[in-house]
């Protein structure tokens, strides 16, 4: 239990470290604390050669999180902060099947049957991102921004969710497996599961995030409208020989408040 939790508290302890180092530096700059929340539209980029990671395509998920801002010169800030960020994607349609087919012999590697169902993958993380913040500043005004920086994930629970019935199929064209000597397709058979893959995933994603956004200024506080992208650079299988390879992309829109906590 504690060698799963240790890439937690490893962040956090990050996370705190930049909290502490960024307080002790802004002197009487601005500090706020703002609370966010929104909707994401999560995806997962595969090779388009890779039989089981092509085609997914991007689902729609709940994003919130919370931050601190430090001021470190009139328009530049830094910000760090923790997200519930969900990833993932889905896929619809004629797809390899990975798990064994009752009544069918296994097939070599690399090699799948088919079958038409509906494919979800679920992955939850809490992302620690730390974003470098220029904005462009209008005493009583909107006041536009832009940010960049990496971030950490960590993976909290990764779920393959699948729905639908279907023949089986030797090939993704959909030519259907027959049974010999009447020639019929085989029976249709449920894919209604939900399968807990985690363990099959790297605990720890690192990747690129940025985007941009309004402040609505408010007596020194501030309501704001974020739009941002995310790139995985972290492979987010561990077998890639069998599960293939993919990594997370995300686009996320989100409404919030910050308060100020410090600063002129």
């Amino acid at each position: 239990m504690l060698e799963k939790a240790r890439p937690t508290i490893l962040i956090f302890t990050f996370v705190l470290a930049l909290v502490t180092l960024g307080t002790a530096q802004s002197g009487e700059k601005e500090v706020h604390i703002g609370l966010k929340g929104g909707f994401s539209l999560p995806n997962l980029v595969g090779g388009d050669d890779q039989e089981i990671t092509r085609d997914y395509k991007s689902r729609f998920a709940p994003n919130f999180g919370a931050y601190v801002e430090f001021g470190t010169a009139r328009n530049l800030s830094i910000q760090t902060g923790i997200d519930y960020a969900p990833q993932g994607g889905k896929r619809d349609g004629i797809q390899p099947i990975t798990a064994p087919i009752p009544l069918l012999p296994p097939l070599p590697a690399g090699q799948f049957y088919y079958a038409d169902f509906k494919n979800t993958a679920k992955l939850e993380y809490l992302e620690f991102p730390v974003l470098v913040k220029y904005t462009w500043r209008r005493e009583s005004s909107l006041q536009p921004y832009v940010n960049a920086g990496p971030y950490v994930g960590v993976l909290l629970k990764a779920t393959q969710v699948t729905r639908g019935s279907s023949t089986i199929y030797s090939d993704r064209n959909g030519t259907p497996i027959l049974i010999p000597p009447i020639n019929q397709p085989l029976p249709s058979i449920s894919f209604d599961a939900e399968t807990d893959v985690t363990d099959n995933l790297n605990r720890v994603n690192f990747g690129l995030t940025g985007g941009g956004g309004l402040k609505f200024p408010v007596k020194g506080n501030y309501w704001f409208l974020d739009v941002r992208a995310s790139y995985g650079l972290t492979t987010l299988q561990k077998d890639t020989a069998n599960d293939g390879k993919s990594r997370t992309g995300n686009l996320v829109i989100s409404v919030g408040y910050a308060f100020k906590v410090k600063g002129q």
